[in-house]
């Protein structure tokens, strides 16, 4: 008996579509024409092909911003994703306690970009605030607004702060989906809290792992407002990250062709690097599991 096929479903897809080419392709489409052409003004582009984009790759700004933009979303990857997993091992799996600490764990999460930027701005403060008054007060010489080591320091504790319950939530999610059968066999064969993590916990949470891991490299990859709010760049260029790079380009400078072909590269390098660790960590997801 031969099935029979409905294309009428698609109708349902449609406005989905729809709204996907408005908000997505046709921009992508805008940016992809600038990043050919050039501007002098009153609305006149000139076909310019490929030089932006050859202009970009001898380019030492890009390069050195593209150097810290990684060092950055490395350095976050390595804090963040042990950190969340450890929080979610120390939250309880049951009681009136799970409740609470889920509300504390989502509660920096609902907070917006800018209002993080300005709070951290105001709490590193040597001045006023307390993390700097504080430091100041016990020796240490601590100015994220001079020394490019403390700038760095800030805004790495800053998005820590932020987005690491982030992970928490996720590894905890895939804590509480591993059925207690699995505990029962580890606790008869009188397996140590390290085997249990190694052998049980660790292999069922690599799902939700796998989407933490490429959360936080596509937003820490694609961060500006935070580090704009507390640093805005500097002091001198320690800080500005391919984001504000970009930004300073296409609204500072007004360069649209350039600001467009940086755009497109930035996107591609995005893309790239996430496909490599969804690669990566499935086919580790997929070892572990024949294991």
């Amino acid at each position: 008996m031969e099935k029979t096929v409905n294309q009428k479903a698609w109708f349902l897809v449609l406005p989905v579509l729809i709204l996907v080419a408005f908000s997505a392709v046709i921009p992508l489409m805008t940016v992809v024409n600038y990043s050919v052409q050039d501007s002098f003004g009153n609305n006149q582009f000139f076909w310019a092909g490929l030089m932006w984009f050859e202009d970009l790759l001898t380019d030492d700004r890009m390069w050195n911003a593209l150097q810290r933009q990684l060092a950055f979303s490395g350095i976050i990857l390595a804090i963040e994703i042990p950190l969340g997993v450890l929080v979610a091992l120390c939250m309880p799996k049951k009681g009136v306690w799970v409740s609470v600490c889920l509300v504390l764990m989502a509660l920096p999460l609902l907070i917006p970009w800018n209002v993080v930027g300005t709070i951290w701005q105001v709490f590193g403060r040597v001045d006023i605030g307390l993390l700097g008054a504080t430091l100041a007060a016990i020796g240490v010489d601590y100015n994220y607004t001079q020394d490019p080591f403390d700038a760095w320091v800030t805004v790495i504790v800053m998005d820590v702060w932020h987005w690491t319950s982030l992970v928490a939530l996720l590894a905890y999610a895939g804590l509480q989906s591993i059925p207690q059968a699995y505990y029962q066999a580890a606790k008869i064969d009188q397996a140590s809290r390290w085997a249990v993590f190694r052998y049980i916990e660790l292999p069922k949470m690599m799902g939700v792992l796998l989407i933490a891991v490429l959360l936080r490299f596509m937003d820490s990859f694609m961060i500006y407002t935070e580090p704009f709010v507390v640093t805005g760049g500097g002091p001198g260029s320690s800080t500005t990250f391919l984001s504000i790079d970009l930004v300073k380009m296409a609204l500072g400078q007004f360069d649209l062709g350039p600001a467009a072909a940086f755009s497109l590269m930035y996107f591609l390098v995005i893309l790239a690097i996430s496909w490599v660790f969804y690669t990566v960590m499935t086919n580790l997801d997929k070892a572990e599991t024949k294991r």
